[in-house]
Order: C-alpha cells, then structure tokens, then sequence
C-alpha cells in the first residue's frame, strides 16, 4: 500500500509540475493562479496544498529535477575519458542546454516573482556544486574559495540572463563555449595549466 500511494503521489506532482509548464506558456507565471494549475491538473485543491504550500513552492520543487540533472551529468564526466582531470566548470553544458530547453519557460518570468525564485535556485544548486568541483580543483588560496564560487555562479547567471535577453538564438554549446572561456581564462593561475587546458571548449569530447 505505501509504494502504491507514493506512485500515486508522484503522477500527482508530475501533473501539477505540467500544468505550470503549461499555463506559464499560456499564461505567464505572474499571471497563474493555483486555481489554475489544479483546473490544468484535474487535481483537487486540498490535494494540492497536500503537496505544496503554494506557485512557488512548486515552481521551486521542479529545480530538484534540475539538480538530479547537473548532478548526473558531473558523475558521467568523471567516469568518461575526462576522468584523470577535474573539471570545475563540470556542471555548465547540462545547465546551458536544460535552460535551452526551457528557455520560453524562463523568458515567461525574468523581471518577475518567478525570475527571482528560479533564479535563487539555480545559484543555490550552482554554488553547491561548484563549491564541491573547485575543493579538488583549486591549488591557490590567494583569493577565498567562497569568492571564487560566487565568481562563477555570477558569471554563469549573467551570461544565462544576456542569452535569453539578447541573443536567444545562440545555441547552448555557443554560450557555454563563451561562458567557459571567460570563466576559465579567470581561473588558470588557480586551477593550473593542465586542468585549464582540458576544460577549454575546444579541448573537450562533450
């Protein structure tokens, strides 16, 4: 009975997580109420509110999928033909082509509430991981560590906000290739010359 009720939760969040999707699009998410969602979802408001608090709380909850994601992507860089170097930007190309993919869902928010929620999550998820990437990575503790994270996740945010804003018809391996070249080129003395050398773009197999 309990693996039944947890599947049944799951169809649950995974339709209220598509109806967001959904009126977003339609919408905007500034504009969605949760009498819309639940009316998309064919759910029951007390459900519902069983689930989450409120938009923002499920808007947040879909960026744990998010994390599973990048979190995928960083072990099977490691486990590949990279594997010999640490690559402290491991987590950019999954994030760069997740946002591509729901890139209309982003543009839908930027200047909004929903901007700054996705926004706060996606620098929690980056300054964790980052934070775990450069631990291995960094052999100068000349500038503090905590800087040099909020260094990239600032730089990887500002290059996410001039794709979406100005040029949206980049692809995303064009904004990474752009986004680790600045970023690693600020790296180089920290990280040494090996690792820099693999991380480049044009030295990469991904």
């Amino acid at each position: 009975m309990p693996r039944d009720i947890d599947r049944r939760a799951a169809r649950t969040r995974k339709a209220l997580h598509q109806a967001l999707l959904t009126l977003m699009l339609r919408k905007g998410y500034e504009a969605l109420s949760v009498q819309d969602i639940i009316d998309e979802a064919d759910v029951g408001r007390s459900t519902f509110y069983a689930h989450y608090t409120g938009k923002e709380d499920l808007l947040r909850s879909g960026f744990q999928m998010l994390r599973e994601e990048l979190e995928g992507a960083q072990s099977a860089a490691r486990a590949g033909a990279e594997a010999s170097h640490d690559d402290p930007l491991g987590f950019s190309t999954a994030m760069f082509e997740h946002a591509g993919r729901y890139a209309d869902h982003f543009r839908t928010m930027i200047g909004g509430r929903g901007g700054a929620v996705a926004e706060n999550e996606i620098r929690l998820i980056l300054s964790e991981m980052v934070r775990q990437e450069l631990s291995s990575a960094l052999h100068d503790d000349a500038i503090p560590r905590d800087f040099v994270v909020q260094f990239v996740v600032g730089a990887f945010l500002t290059a996410l906000n001039w794709w979406f804003e100005r040029k949206p018809k980049l692809s995303p391996s064009q904004v990474d290739a752009m986004f680790r070249s600045l970023v690693l080129g600020g790296l180089a003395e920290m990280i040494g010359e090996e690792r820099w050398q693999a991380a480049q773009p044009t030295g990469r197999s991904r």
